[in-house]
């Protein structure tokens, strides 16, 4: 199971912990929950459609969305 913790605006809560399964299902919680087993760092800002993606493990990338939204998060991806 992947595991994310978020810190920025424009999610459900300021902080927040996401749980994603390997089928492909997912939840969040409040607040960041711990231990966790870092894979990677990044910093996420999405405007409109479009997401800007800055992570330690991947490099930089551009993705697009199917719904308009702004958000700014800086994260920590793991297990």
């Amino acid at each position: 199971m992947k595991k994310y913790i978020e810190i920025g605006i424009g999610n459900s809560w300021f902080v927040r912990t996401e749980y994603e399964h390997d089928d492909g299902t997912e939840y969040e919680v409040k607040g960041a929950q711990f231990p966790i087993t870092v894979r990677s760092m990044y910093i996420r800002i999405w405007v409109g459609k479009k997401v800007w993606i800055i992570d330690t493990a991947e490099g930089i990338k551009l993705s697009r969305k199917d719904r308009h939204r702004i958000k700014i998060v800086a994260g920590i991806a793991g297990e």
